[in-house]
Parts: structure tokens; C-alpha cells; sequence
């Protein structure tokens, strides 16, 4: 798929002590969501306002829809949207009259105020005012600005950053709805690896400012390092050692039993041996390395 985003060695410094970035490389393909994820201050954000122009670029290049975003800065602004940090919203005003001033300076239709109400979901909130919203509401109303001129790429920077787990979810899938029945592509920041996994096509880790992977989440998920173990309580752990031992590669670990997982098959093979022995087995149940384990393993190895 073609790439629209794509930055050549993007470096950028707020001093000359320390780089904020170093050599980014971001490539993001058509039609994907990407999670860039990050610890808080990895360079997450400065990078997004790089793109947008927020920031002027030190070193490097940038390119957004195969053009250079320096020689066509309004052309490209004009086919993405975005939202940076806090949602600027007006609190004494309806979701509806929040969205027809933007879509006076968009120069949308007033259909499309409508449409994108009902898109994220606030078509029924009436008369009350943005002020009155929850933290979910608020983030789905400047998402719906961002889309009045629905555009072709989408730049959230932590967009459920503070919000409950109802305000999460009803973010999340409204990106992923964006995304599958619109085509559009998402470029999303966050430091929770777990919120991305759940709705990312695509990732890249930045840390201090450097970008440690990039790819596609079977990509990430091939790089987990630390074996899969089954892990094992009974009544009697030595006894249950010295009869699995002859079969299995076993440990002991802080009053458990480790052995290491194959499959389920596995389980039940080792839970009927142990019963078939008079033992009694209070859990057994396998330990993978998930994702978020790997994110912590990866930033703070570098």
C-alpha cells in the first residue's frame, strides 16, 4: 500500500543539551491505523506537530500523500484532520452549534453537521451543552470536527488520554468504524500498549526520541523473547517434580512449578498424569509474555 505518511530522519530539539527526536523514520501505508506508542515524553507529540506544522522542522524531511509537506503545506492540511492534546471546544454551545462554526470555516454543507453527529454518536444530544458532556463526549465531539471535512487521514495525539472505560471503548471503536467503513487511515498516539493492540493494524515504538520498531502487530508479536511457561500448584510441588520431571524440563519458582507451554494438549496431559498419581492440583494454567510485557522490555533495554 502507498505511504501517507512517510519522514526521512526527522530530528528535532527544544536545546541544544538533548534531542527531542533523533532520526525518526515514520512510515505510515494507506489505509491503516497506526499506534505510535511511547512512555509519556518519549517524543510522541512533538513528532505529530511536526507533521502538522505545529512545529518548524529542524533536520529531516517530511512527506504527507506522497508530497513534500514544506512546499505544500495547505494543500495537505486541507486533506487531513487532527486533534492535539485538549479538544477545543466552545462549553456554552450544543454539539450542533460547536460543529457550524467549524463548518463555516471548512466551508462544509450543513448536512454534513448531521452526518457527523450521528457518526460519533451525539445526534441526540439536543439542547445540552458542551460543557455538561462527559470526557467521552467531549473527545467524540472534536473527533467530529476534525472529520467535518472528512478527511482522507486522521492524527489523534492520546485521544483517550483520562477518559473512563466506557469513554475508551466508544473511542476506540469509532476510530476502528472510521477506519473500516470510510478507508481512512488513523495515526494514533498513546503510552497504553494494551488500548492500541486492540484496534492497531500497524505500530511504532518511539523512546527518548528514537523509534525502536516498526511494523505490523504479528511483526511485534513475533519479537517476544521470554518462553511461555505452564505453571503449576498442587499439594505436594516436590512429588509433583520428581513425576513430571522425567517427561518435562521443570523449575520451581516461588512455591510454583514452571514447565514450558506447548499447548493446551500439553495441560491436560500433565493435570491427568498428576490425578492418576493421588495428587491434588489447586491450578494449573499457562503464562505467555503479552505485548505489554514486550513494550516494557523493549524502552527499557535502550
Amino acid at each position: 500500500m502507498p505511504l501517507m505518511i512517510k519522514t526521512g530522519n526527522l530530528s528535532f530539539s527544544f536545546s541544544k543539551e538533548m534531542k527531542t527526536l533523533d532520526n525518526v523514520n515514520l512510515e505510515v501505508q494507506q489505509g491503516s491505523i497506526y499506534g505510535f506508542l511511547g512512555p509519556n515524553g518519549a517524543g510522541k507529540t512533538t513528532t505529530l506537530r511536526l507533521l502538522l506544522g505545529l512545529l518548524r522542522s529542524q533536520h529531516g524531511g517530511i512527506e504527507i500523500f506522497g508530497k513534500i509537506f514544506s512546499s505544500h503545506r495547505i494543500e495537505i492540511l486541507k486533506r487531513l484532520g487532527s486533534l492535539i492534546e485538549q479538544p477545543s471546544l466552545y462549553g456554552h454551545l450544543t454539539a450542533k452549534e460547536n460543529l457550524e462554526i467549524y463548518r463555516r470555516i471548512y466551508r462544509s454543507s450543513k448536512q454534513r453537521v448531521e452526518d457527523v453527529l450521528k457518526l460519533v454518536g451525539l445526534e441526540n444530544t439536543g439542547k445540552k451543552k458542551a460543557k455538561q458532556f462527559s470526557l467521552g463526549m467531549k473527545q467524540r465531539l472534536s473527533i467530529a470536527v476534525a472529520l467535518l471535512h472528512q478527511p482522507e487521514l486522521l492524527i489523534l495525539d492520546e485521544p483517550t488520554n483520562g477518559l473512563d472505560p466506557n469513554g475508551i471503548i466508544e473511542v476506540r471503536e469509532l476510530l476502528k468504524k472510521l477506519n473500516k467503513e470510510f478507508n481512512t487511515t488513523v495515526l494514533v498516539s498513546s503510552h497504553i500498549l494494551n488500548e492500541v493492540e486492540r484496534m492497531a493494524t500497524h505500530v511504532g515504538i518511539i523512546h527518548k526520541g528514537k523509534m525502536l520498531f516498526q511494523g505490523t502487530l504479528p511483526e511485534l508479536q513475533q519479537m517476544k523473547t521470554k518462553q511461555a511457561v505452564l505453571e503449576i500448584e498442587t499439594n505436594d510441588n516436590n512429588r509433583a517434580v520428581e513425576l513430571l520431571q522425567s517427561e518435562f524440563s521443570v523449575q520451581q519458582q516461588a512455591g510454583k512449578i514452571l514447565i514450558p507451554f506447548q499447548n493446551k494438549e500439553q495441560a491436560a496431559r500433565v493435570n491427568k498424569r498428576l490425578i492418576q498419581e493421588g495428587m491434588d492440583v489447586f491450578a494449573l494454567h499457562p503464562q505467555q509474555s503479552d505485548l505489554e510485557q514486550l513494550f516494557i522490555d523493549i524502552t527499557s533495554n535502550n
